[in-house]
């Protein structure tokens, strides 16, 4: 089994909301494989920065580790995602790139997570209950 790394982010601004993006038909949070001699902090800032047109004001702990595994090309792949907090304030305007699938990217507050919780990915779900503790 071949085994990916990545890295991303939970992105805050200064109205206490969070930046979700929509990829294949899912809401999601940014993040993005390892570049070759990446570090997981630097990709994950890179990766949120492509994904949404934005800059990262501040960077954070590590929220947590997850893994999910998935099929490629006929083979068995296994991501391993390291998260980390992050703020960007002052960022109103955000791009989506489109390139790799993105077609939406919105900030949403806590109140609003439902939309998201209808709509995406167990290990996602797991990744923003940090919030609502």
């Amino acid at each position: 089994m071949e085994l990916i790394e990545a890295a991303g982010g939970l992105v805050s601004n200064e109205e206490n909301k969070y930046l979700f993006i929509y990829r294949k038909d899912k809401w999601d949070l940014p993040k993005g494989k390892l570049d070759k001699g990446e570090g997981f902090r630097t990709a994950a800032i890179r990766e949120v920065e492509e994904e949404c047109g934005i800059v990262i004001s501040s960077t954070g702990d590590r929220i947590c580790k997850t893994y999910h595994v998935y099929e490629e090309n006929n083979a068995t792949v296994m991501k391993k995602t390291v998260w980390y907090w992050m703020r960007a304030d002052n960022q109103t305007h955000l791009t989506p790139q489109l390139e790799e699938g993105i077609t939406d990217a919105k900030w949403l507050a806590p109140g609003d997570f439902m939309l998201v919780k209808e709509n995406t990915y167990p290990l996602i779900k797991d990744v923003i209950r940090v919030i609502e503790w």
